[in-house]
């Protein structure tokens, strides 16, 4: 397949890497131009790429930029793409470290990828928010391996979540359905699932043991964990 990647930092960069030797010509885009993607074409062999050409290069597109810089994104970025050309949504929610209080994220009106779909005005396919780059560079498995890690995917729209979930069993990795986006928060960080690498019986009896809707006593415990997971990241120094 032909597949943008718009996003060039630790999980677009880990996507790059897989897709290239699976054998998928890879365009990656980043916001300062591909003149300085060099570094990043020679660890993944992707091809540099402005963010316009990214998206119309895609069977597929994956967007994976900092949540804050979702609504710098040009407002024309998928003119001329075809509304059957699933659209990828990595992002997570860092108030603390990186994106700032969003009232509709803080408040829990909407989910993150519920947000972003809005501001892309294109429908989004929620994965690889809750695993690490490394193990998503390094950790897939052929179908079948016992404790084959499994990824949750959301979506509203059903052929792209289809599609996409073809994608990341051919990664190395079990696609579980996680439902539409409004669904999504199952798999946002401070939840039981964000970076815990379950195998599929697991995460699919997890993520029934919470419901579809998030009920206030939910969102507030979601959220307390992920702002200790937020601080105990920042003590540490680490870089988003």
């Amino acid at each position: 397949m032909n597949i943008g990647i718009i996003g060039a930092g630790h999980i677009g960069s880990a996507l790059a890497v897989r897709l290239v030797s699976l054998g998928h010509s890879v365009l990656i885009a980043n916001s300062r131009g591909p003149e300085t993607l060099t570094d990043v074409a020679q660890k993944t062999g992707a091809t540099p790429a402005t963010a316009r050409e990214a998206a119309r290069h895609g069977d597929i597109i994956v967007v994976t930029i900092p949540l804050k810089n979702i609504p710098d994104l040009p407002k024309n970025l998928f003119e001329g793409v075809s509304a059957d050309v699933p659209i990828i949504d990595t992002s997570n929610y860092y108030p603390m470290l990186r994106d700032g209080q969003i009232p509709e994220l803080q408040s829990g009106s909407l989910t993150e990828s519920e947000w972003v779909q809005q501001h892309l005005g294109r429908p989004v396919v929620k994965v690889f928010n809750n695993i690490y780059a490394d193990h998503l560079e390094n950790k897939g498995q052929p179908a079948g391996t016992p404790g084959r890690i499994a990824l949750p995917v959301a979506s509203d729209d059903a052929a792209a979540k289809k599609q996409v979930m073809k994608l990341v069993d051919e990664l190395g990795f079990d696609a579980v359905d996680d439902g539409t986006l409004y669904e999504s928060w199952r798999q946002q960080p401070g939840t039981p699932s964000y970076g815990a690498d379950m195998p599929a019986e697991k995460l699919r009896e997890h993520l029934a043991s919470l419901g579809t809707e998030r009920t206030e006593a939910q969102r507030a415990k979601f959220a307390a964990n992920h702002a200790a997971q937020e601080q105990e990241m920042k003590n540490q120094g680490a870089q988003l």
